[in-house]
């Protein structure tokens, strides 16, 4: 099996790089390279970066017509990684999905952080990401930066960050989208959008929903949400918006195959409130901002059918609250210097309650675990980033942040690097930074292998990349990238307590690399593809060793279709077995445009029907489908 998948991932690399052979003779327009905001803190061409953005635009997250922009970022995207177990819902708690692996430094423990327009996302007591409050109908565009981010967004952006960066309508009119779906295992998705834009005046409003059986018994799954947005241009040089997005959901969990779960239920409700003031001047730019992320969970982890059934919920609430103000100067001709301020208080509150009467327990929440949490934590810090030409080929970056949490102490975040443009169409990039994470709530304070003294994990990534355009068809990038994570935290006896604890022991050594390429073959044809190899020194969950996409995206008159193989080979669902599956997915999308305002459309997933775990004893369903119509006015 494994010599079939290393010849299959060999002939898939090939046929991927071999329909790239560049065609001078195709005529099409000039491909503008990014403008991103990710890699730092002010609208910049990424050819000044020293770290490479992976961008997706609106077009490519909304194609496929999926509701939760997960499942194409690890299509588009070389070594992002996002595990499922079923159609719909990624689900919280035992059994979970929705780990998001960078590299294979996962969000699941914190390491690797979602953001929106710039401002983290994670749940205050765990420390994760939340991955079914992630939605396509808010993003005009995602942003993703594989490497520490620590410098501009502290911890938890450790491993890499992914930016969702919201709508917003750009000329004055008002534009509406709906879109209607069904298909297989009762699942059903629809989502509206308008934007409106009135002179100085700005607004977007979405709703969504979205509900499946899926194809296993107790699996069901439904969520809803809504996102608004508001802004005024006050003058050419000041704006400010405002901005609420909440989602709710409920998830069930049918447990492993080999030992099924009854009653494991789960109610999550997540917000945001965010509200900003942006300048933007000749030579200064910059914004002040205040946000609130928020959650309510009611969960029950459920009982086998020969055990009796649990007689209370885990209650949670936690809250993330933040200040965050930034200011970029062009001090000379060639000079950005960007200084910043971030303040965030991070509080969790957990019980149990009787789900007979809803009352607060009293009792210890479970054997082995702490009393009810009731904590707030700090982290306040500054930063410096200067980024100067010193050659019209030549630019030198670098920055430092000093960053002080409330338990775990102080931290200082290194990050520099060069990039040199020998070619009008390329750069080669060299890049070092620091990434680290402070302990969460639960794992200083919640079990009982609790330890309030930890400290926080620390890495280091060392990365070479290469972009180049040779024509205006075609743009490939490589990099190279060697990580090393040390203070890693982890259980194990410590004599001192005398007992199991929560130790700050582990280290981790990754290496890799990592291709991405897209050839515009005519105006109607697109190809697609991405690569990535990465070298762990021991066996990490949903973090596959190879992972390959090739896609196109061809249009005929009102017909278009997208779609693509994405071939996955050495992910492992059981680090103590060293369990690994290996597999080729088939999606695809097909539109046709019945009307201008009129769509119709189909999506298919799994259509090679394989048979396949991304979580150990979740098998995924095999083939599925979806089709309905969208609507634009």
């Amino acid at each position: 099996m494994k010599k079939n998948m290393f010849l299959a991932s060999l002939l898939f690399s090939a046929l991927s790089l071999s329909a790239f052979a560049v065609n001078e003779d195709v005529v099409a327009d000039s491909i503008m390279r990014d403008i991103v905001v990710t890699g730092t803190r002010n609208a910049t061409s990424e050819r000044k970066l020293t770290t490479t953005v992976s961008t997706l635009n609106h077009e490519q997250l909304t194609k496929m017509e999926r509701i939760s922009i997960l499942p194409t970022l690890s299509e588009q995207v070389p070594n992002v990684f996002v595990t499922q177990r079923g159609l719909m819902g990624f689900g919280v708690s035992g059994g979970a999905a929705g780990g998001i692996s960078v590299r294979g430094i996962s969000s699941a423990s914190g390491q690797a952080m979602v953001l929106v327009d710039g401002h983290p996302q994670y749940q205050g007591i765990f420390g994760h990401a939340i991955a079914d409050a992630y939605q396509t109908m808010v993003a005009e565009r995602v942003e993703v930066v594989r490497g520490p981010s620590s410098l501009l967004y502290g911890s938890n952006a450790m491993g890499g960050v992914i930016n969702i960066i919201t709508r917003q309508q750009p000329k004055d009119g008002v534009h509406t989208d709906i879109s209607v779906g069904a298909g297989s295992y009762g699942s059903v998705q629809a989502d509206a959008h308008n934007s409106v834009r009135a002179h100085r005046f700005f607004s977007d409003v979405a709703l969504n929903y979205q509900r499946s059986d899926n194809h296993r018994p107790s699996m069901g799954f439904y969520q809803y949400g809504g996102f608004a947005k508001a802004g005024y241009d006050f003058s050419a040089n000041w704006r400010a918006w405002a901005s609420f997005n909440m989602t709710h959901f409920a998830a069930s969990n049918p447990g492993p195959v080999s030992a099924p779960l009854l009653d494991a239920d789960q109610w999550i409700n997540r917000g945001v409130v965010e509200v900003v003031a942006e300048n933007h001047y000749g030579r200064t730019s910059g914004a002040v901002s205040l946000y609130h992320n928020f959650g309510r969970h009611k969960i029950n982890d459920g009982h086998v059918a020969t055990a009796a059934p649990k007689d209370y919920y885990f209650r949670s609430k936690d809250a993330l609250t933040g200040v965050s103000a930034h200011q970029t100067f062009e001090l000379v001709e060639g000079n950005v210097f960007t200084v910043g301020f971030d303040y965030q208080n991070i509080y969790g509150e957990c019980w149990n309650s009787s789900i007979a009467t809803g009352e607060r327990l009293n009792r210890q929440m479970e054997q082995n675990m702490h009393y009810p949490l009731d904590k707030n934590l700090t982290e306040l810090a500054g930063y410096l980033d200067v980024r100067q030409d010193l050659t019209d080929w030549w630019t030198v970056e670098a920055g430092v942040r000093l960053d002080h949490h409330s338990e775990a102490g102080s931290e200082w975040v290194p990050q520099g690097g060069f990039v040199f443009r020998p070619l009008d169409s390329g750069e080669l990039k060299l890049n070092v930074g620091k990434g680290f994470r402070v302990p969460n709530l639960k794992e200083m304070y919640l079990y009982g292998i609790a330890n309030p003294d930890l400290k926080p994990e620390r890495l280091w990534n060392y990365e070479m990349a290469w972009k180049h355009s040779p024509c205006n068809a075609f743009t490939y990038g490589i990099n190279l990238f060697y990580l090393k994570a040390e203070n890693l935290i982890g259980s194990m006896m410590v004599a001192s307590l005398g007992r199991m604890a929560n130790y700050n022991t582990g280290s981790r050594e990754h290496y890799g690399a990592e291709l991405e390429a897209t050839y515009r073959v005519c105006s109607d044809l697109t190809l697609t593809t991405n690569h990535s190899y990465l070298h762990m020194d021991s066996p990490l969950l949903a973090a596959p060793e190879y992972k390959g996409y090739l896609g196109a995206d061809y249009r005929l008159g009102k017909f278009s279709l997208t779609g693509g193989f994405q071939l996955i080979s050495g992910l492992c669902t059981n680090v103590q077995h060293e369990t690994k599956e290996s597999f080729v997915l088939l999606n695809a999308a097909a539109s046709y445009h019945l009307l201008p305002q009129l769509k119709l459309w189909v999506r298919g997933e799994n259509l090679l029907a394989q048979k396949y775990e991304i979580n150990e004893g979740f098998p995924m369903p095999k083939a599925t489908f979806m089709a309905g119509v969208h609507v634009s006015f």
